[in-house]
């Protein structure tokens, strides 16, 4: 009887070990390594998604020596160049590379969202 209570019980841990979700790895972390063209179009295509489609101007060491990237909306401007508003009033976006296992990962810190970069290699930092 005590067999069949221990086998009972070692089945049951052994069920509820292989029930339990894995856990995402954490997020270290990282710079880009070794960049491409395609893998700073890559970043520019994800950081505009990420703003709703504006374009933006990212520079080519972007991520490259730091975790974090700072995007601010572009100015508006008149047919001759000319500033509208005198100053930008929207806040800028933040964006952090991290890694998650293997995998690059851009996160959007005010929304939360992320974006695996395929072409992209990246290290922690």
């Amino acid at each position: 009887m005590r067999r069949v209570a221990g086998v009972a019980s070692v089945a049951g841990t052994l069920f509820v070990a292989a029930c339990h979700p894995r856990l995402a790895p954490p997020d270290v972390p990282a710079v880009l390594t070794s960049p491409t063209a395609e893998s700073r179009a890559e970043l520019v295509r994800v950081v505009s998604e990420a703003m709703n489609g504006a374009p933006v101007t990212i520079a080519d060491n972007a991520l490259t020596a730091d975790d974090a990237l700072v995007v601010e909306r572009a100015r508006q401007r008149a047919a001759k160049d000319m500033n509208l508003s005198g100053r930008e009033t929207g806040r800028p976006d933040h964006f952090r590379l991290v890694t998650s296992g293997s995998r690059c990962v851009l996160v959007h810190q005010e929304t939360g969202r992320r974006w695996t970069l395929e072409s992209a290699t990246c290290s922690p930092r």
